[in-house]
């Protein structure tokens, strides 16, 4: 395998450390100035353990990462490197993953809804695997990509999921047999079928009826002749320990589903779509306070304190929710705040609210907050900012996106290496990439000015 990503990219740290100690350090460093722009700090170790995690729960299913969910470049390079796949929804994405050395085997192109620029530029890199759940897609694909290897994406029951996506995307059961039987007459390839039961699933059994009705497909399919040989079951997996459904919990339906409709020794590949799986919990965001106003409850504005004893106060903070925190509008996520500086147990609290740094009405963070009293230059931190965050923000009136410090615990460095010779102990070594705890003395040399990413 490549060499995807160097010990140079990161900062390097001890058993023994945790992500908030390095962002300590960082805070330290920067407010001795001026620049206290808002940073990530990203524990690479926690995505190492979460393919460990992966591989152990799913032993038959191979991850394809979703880069859409984050496509910042130490991700991918890092999964890249354990070997992982990769699910691309565009060119760009596909030019992403292939500049750092994927091969095209690894990636699946699952937009069932192309450009036909887009597919002619699969066909000339390489990239066969694409989605299809309609009839249009399928004469697109037929007259630019010959040489398409098609996934039949199927519609899924996701009303108890979080985001989604059949409204959408997925073809309905009782239309499978003429999309193959048309995909026969274009001479187009249909290797499997795939299906998403939608982004934060809250319901496991809907992974069981996808399975099954995938097993349909797969005999339709047969009666055109087609050996269908991949299965794609998508993501919906969770990325945090607070989530209603543990990954663990899913993977207790899924793997006795496949063992029934899809057992070893059928020939069938299994691949899978996880997205914030791998990186909700992987990134810490840190950001400054910029400014505060105290407005009273017919909401005029008041900068003394003694005319306003009903105070509510408003804090306004250096990324938005067109950067790091568009996950409250598009991903349905209610971030949670953590104080740099503890508040002593005597300090009065005061309703508060938190707005980005844009000048749109729209970019308020959260409400009702109590918090105690703080001054412009205070920092406020907050955790699982891995999903949808990094991907999906813009520079909306300038503002360019938070800075991204990467740190990998040597012990799942060491993991990393031995899985790319091939050595796979995950029982006997799932304990060298335990979670990190507190106490290591970061290194003298840790660059407190980094470049937008510290991946090169």
């Amino acid at each position: 395998m490549p060499r995807y990503i160097q010990e140079s990219d990161f900062i390097m740290v001890e058993e023994g450390y945790v992500a908030r100690d390095l962002m300590e350090e960082i805070i330290n460093g920067v407010s001795q100035t001026d620049d206290r722009d808002a940073f990530f700090v990203v524990d690479l170790g926690d995505i190492v353990r979460k393919h460990l995690r992966f591989l152990k729960a799913l032993p038959r299913v191979k991850p394809f990462y979703a880069v859409k969910c984050n496509s910042s470049k130490g991700v991918v390079q890092i999964l890249a490197e354990l070997g992982a796949g990769f699910d691309c929804a565009s060119k760009a994405e596909i030019e992403l993953v292939q500049s750092i050395g994927v091969k095209p085997e690894n990636i699946i192109y699952a937009n069932p809804c192309k450009q036909i620029s887009q597919i002619k530029y699969a066909a000339k890199n390489g990239v066969q695997m694409m989605t299809f759940d309609n009839e249009v897609e399928l004469s697109k694909v037929s007259r630019n990509h010959p040489n398409a290897k098609m996934v039949l994406r199927i519609a899924t029951d996701d009303s108890k999921s979080s985001a989604r996506l059949s409204v959408k995307f997925g073809a309905p059961l009782k239309s499978c047999r003429h999309l193959l039987e048309m995909a026969k007459n274009l001479n187009v390839d249909v290797i499997g079928v795939s299906f998403h039961v939608g982004s934060g699933c809250g319901d496991p059994k809907a992974y069981a009826q996808s399975i099954s009705d995938a097993r349909l497909v797969f005999e339709m399919a047969s009666e055109f002749g087609y050996k269908m040989w991949l299965l794609d079951i998508g993501g919906g997996f969770p990325g945090t320990e607070d989530s209603k459904i543990h990954f663990e919990e899913i993977s207790a339906v899924i793997n006795p589903a496949l063992d029934l409709y899809f057992p070893e020794g059928s020939a069938v590949e299994i691949i899978a779509e996880p997205g914030r799986y791998y990186v909700a919990s992987a990134f810490s965001l840190a950001v400054n306070i910029i400014a505060k106003k105290e407005v009273d409850l017919d909401g005029s504005g008041s900068d003394d304190e003694e005319t306003c004893p009903n105070k509510n106060t408003m804090y306004y903070v250096n990324d938005s929710v067109y950067g790091s925190f568009n996950c409250i509008l598009f991903d349905h996520a209610h971030p949670k705040l953590t104080l740099h500086k503890k508040p002593s147990p005597d300090q009065p609290l005061y309703n508060s609210s938190l707005w980005g740094q844009t000048c749109d009405g729209i970019d308020k963070i959260a409400e009702h907050l109590q918090l105690p009293e703080l001054q412009v230059g205070d920092w406020l931190l907050f955790d699982n900012m891995g999903a949808y965050t990094v991907a999906t923000s813009s520079t909306f009136n300038g503002f360019q996106q938070s800075c991204i410090y990467y740190a990998m615990p040597r012990a799942a460095w060491d993991m990393v290496q031995l899985l790319e010779k091939g050595i796979h102990p995950i029982e006997e070594r799932e304990n060298i990439c335990a979670p990190m705890s507190c106490g290591w003395e970061i290194s003298d040399s840790l660059c407190l000015t980094p470049a937008p990413t510290r991946i090169i």
